[in-house]
Formats: C-alpha cells, structure tokens, sequence
C-alpha cells in the first residue's frame, strides 16, 4: 500500500487496523511518514504506543521488526554481532589447506550476524522498526541511536558504514521512568499519548471487541474513567480496559455489578494496594455514579 497523502488518509488506515488515533497523533504519524523521520511516542504504559507500530505495519503491509529495551542491553543483541564461531572455522579451514586469511577476509559482510536495527536497514521493503521501551535501556545507548536515527546508517569499525537504501520507519516508544536525551529528541517527531477520552475510548473498545454489548460496554469505559481519577498507584491504561472488556465477555456478564467487579479486579488493576482501595466502597461509588447517569 502506498503511504497515506493526508492526516485524514493516515487516521483511516490506522482505523481499518482496529487502531482509534486521536487527530493530535494522525498528524504526528503522517509527518513522521511524509518527513522520514523517527517518531518518538512518550506517555504511561497502558496507551497505545507500541500497538501503533504494529498498526502502521500491517496499514501499509510492510514487515515489523521490533526491539525490546532492556538494562544492558548492548550493540550484539540491538544491531550486530560477528559470527565469531564461523570465523574461526574459515581459519582452521585456511590453516588445514595451508593458506592464510587476511583480516579483510575475516570480516567480510558475510560473518555479520544482523539484529534488529542492521535488519531494518538491509530489509526490503523497509520495514517499520519499534525501539520499545527506550527508558529501560542505559543512556549510553542513546548514544549509539544518534548516528542511526540521524542518517539510517550503523558504522561498523572492521566492516565499514551500512546505510539503508529506503529508510525505514522508526518508532521510539518510552513509559518515561528516565528521561530521554535531548540528542534523541532533537532527531525526532515527538507526541505525548495520554488516555483517551471516554468518546474514544468507547470506540476502540467497540472496534476491538465488536461483541461486547452496549450497555456492557459503556459502564467498563466510564468505570475505568472513574478509577482515573483516583490517586492510584498504577492508573488502567487502555490495555487493561481491553482485558477487562474481554474477560467480562468471557464471563457472559451483560453489565456491572458488585460481585463481577470485585472478583475482576485483578484484571484491571495491578497492585495490591490499588485493589484493597477500589474494592468495596469505592467500588460501589463508581458503580452508583454509572446507575445515576444511565437514569439522567
């Protein structure tokens, strides 16, 4: 599929993929598309960041290539490592025949294992990269990414530089734990994604689970709008609004009540401490909040 020409063209292809942008991130993506340009996508966890790589991938059928960040991760496992094993078969076997191998022998392109950055680069046609969860990477490296991200290229010191010949599209995604190097930015479309409103939030609930009932599915969204505004520790993100709304479809409850309420909790919340505050009376609050404007 050729890349969309307009915003609205952008947000219709996400949609077709089950995938509700708000306008604010149609544009950030279109321009990222028109301007080859990573997009870097900041907001808690929960949002829809990585679910729109996965969505402009299959939009614009192009492979997806994905690199989870990690603490310590390093250039072997994020871009290349040399295949040290074959290398040293080729000597033994030079050896065996009386030959000598030159170190521009040893490392020719084809001892060289690619990972995911070298993948996005050398594949065709270019693929749409996701660098998951940058904050949980060392911020040397950020530092590594610059070159990268500036120009699509790796430099390899006994190789040489690899340049993609179509850039690929990159998305950066962070749950900002750490904050990100200016550097990084300064190379990026930025657009924070916050928790949809509950208009849209009911939306993608009715995209994804086209099933759900209606009632069922407007008291999820506006209970999980209510726990929001709780001071919770870790606040529902859009993803556990799904899970919620897949397990109490897979429970066959046609609204809310106490009893699902309390025993789901543990679908919607993830900390103890979180469920021992929303069970009981704060449960019931909410859910009377819901039987109060259902009558209004």
């Amino acid at each position: 599929m050729l890349e969309p020409d307009s915003i609205d063209a952008t947000a219709a292809a996400l949609q077709a993929q089950a995938y509700l942008p708000s306008r604010e991130l149609a544009t950030a993506a279109f321009l990222a598309l028109r301007l080859k340009r990573p997009l870097l996508l900041e907001g808690a966890p929960g949002t829809g960041k990585t679910a729109i790589a996965a969505a402009l991938a299959a939009a614009l059928g192009r492979p997806l290539i994905r690199l989870q960040c990690y603490e310590g991760l390093d250039l072997a496992a994020a871009a290349y490592e040399w295949n040290y094993a074959r290398q040293m078969l080729e000597i033994r076997l030079a050896q065996a025949q009386d030959r000598q191998r030159t170190a521009d022998d040893l490392f020719a392109r084809r001892f060289l294992i690619e990972r995911p950055l070298l993948q996005a680069l050398t594949a065709t046609p270019a693929p749409v990269l996701l660098i998951d969860e940058l904050d949980r990477a060392d911020a040397p490296f950020e530092a590594f990414l610059l070159e990268f991200l500036s120009d699509f290229q790796v430099t390899v010191p006994e190789f040489g530089t690899i340049t993609a010949a179509e850039p690929p599209i990159v998305v950066l995604t962070s749950n900002r734990s750490r904050e990100i190097h200016d550097a990084v930015k300064r190379r990026c479309l930025y657009h924070w994604v916050d928790f949809p409103d509950a208009a849209r939030e009911l939306a993608i609930v009715r995209a994804r689970l086209p099933g759900i009932a209606e009632a069922l599915a407007a008291q999820v969204v506006a209970f999980v709008q209510g726990l929001r505004r709780l001071d919770l520790y870790k606040l529902p993100g859009l993803a556990e609004t799904l899970d919620w709304s897949r397990a109490l479809v897979e429970l066959n409850a046609v609204s809310l009540d106490p009893a699902t309420v309390q025993s789901t909790l543990g679908v919607l919340l993830k900390y103890q401490d979180d469920i021992a505050r929303v069970q009981g009376s704060e449960a019931a609050r909410l859910l009377a909040e819901l039987r109060e404007a259902a009558r209004a």
